[in-house]
C-alpha cells in the first residue's frame, strides 16, 4: 500500500493513528478545521509528520482515515466527497448520540436497519470506504500487548481497498476479519456499544471483542 496516509481529527483516536502510521513507517497528514490545534504534536513527530485542513490532508493522501466525532462525520465527509472519490477510506468512527448512557449502554442517533458507514458511503460513492478500529478503545489500537493476537472486525464494498486495510492492520498487530459489504457495518458499529458496557459499569477499558472458531 502506499506510503501517504492522512488522519482526520484532532483528538485522541486521531493522534494515536497517526502516531501508530508514523511507527510503522508511514508519512503521515493530519488533518483539522485549525490545523494550528496539531502544532504540539507535529513538534514531536518528526519529519515524517505534517498537518493541515481537512482537505489538504485528504487531496495530499493515498489513505486516508476519518477519525472525527460520529456526529461530525457525515458532514465532513460531504463536503470532502470529490476529494476522496477514488481513495481507499478508513471510517473509525461511530454513530454516539449526546445522550447520556442507559445502564451503561451507550446510544447512537442511527436506526436499527442502517449504520453510520453506509450514510458516509452514500455521501462519497466513490470513495472507497472501509470499516476499522472503532469497535475497540484508542490504548488497544496499536499493537496491542494481549494473550493472544485479536481479530479486528472490517467491511466495505471494495476488496481493494480491504486488502490495503488488512496490511495496515497487520503492522498495527490485528488480524482482519472480513465481513462483506457495507452493511455489515451495522452489527460492527454495535460491538462498540457492547465494547462500552465494562467501561461504563466497572471502569474496565482494557479489553477487545474477538472471534474464536471453533
Amino acid at each position: 500500500m502506499s506510503n501517504k496516509v492522512a488522519i482526520l481529527g484532532s483528538g485522541t483516536v486521531g493522534e494515536v493513528l497517526a502516531n501508530g502510521c508514523l511507527k510503522h513507517g508511514y508519512t503521515v497528514m493530519r488533518g483539522s478545521r485549525d490545523p494550528k490545534k496539531l502544532d504540539a504534536w507535529k513538534a514531536g513527530a518528526g519529519g515524517n509528520a505534517s498537518t493541515g485542513t481537512f482537505v489538504e490532508a485528504a487531496k495530499w493522501a493515498d489513505l486516508v482515515i476519518i477519525a472525527v466525532k460520529g456526529n461530525a462525520a457525515e458532514g465532513l465527509v460531504t463536503e470532502l466527497a470529490a476529494t476522496l472519490a477514488g481513495k481507499p477510506v478508513i471510517d473509525a468512527t461511530n454513530p454516539i448520540a449526546d445522550a447520556p448512557p442507559q445502564n451503561g449502554v451507550i446510544q447512537y442517533f442511527t436506526k436499527q436497519n442502517e449504520s453510520l458507514m453506509e450514510r458516509l458511503q452514500k455521501a462519497a460513492p466513490q470513495a472507497k470506504l472501509v470499516k476499522a478500529f472503532n469497535s475497540v478503545g484508542n490504548a488497544l489500537m496499536v499493537n496491542p500487548k494481549l494473550p493472544i493476537k485479536p481479530k479486528m472486525f472490517i467491511c466495505g464494498n471494495d476488496a481493494g481497498a480491504k486488502q490495503q486495510v488488512t496490511e495496515l492492520l497487520g503492522k498495527f498487530g490485528w488480524d482482519a476479519l472480513d465481513y462483506g459489504g457495507v452493511e455489515s457495518a451495522r452489527p460492527i458499529e454495535s460491538l462498540c456499544m457492547l465494547w462500552c458496557v465494562p467501561g461504563m459499569l466497572r471502569n474496565d477499558w482494557m479489553h477487545v471483542i474477538d472471534y474464536v472458531k471453533a
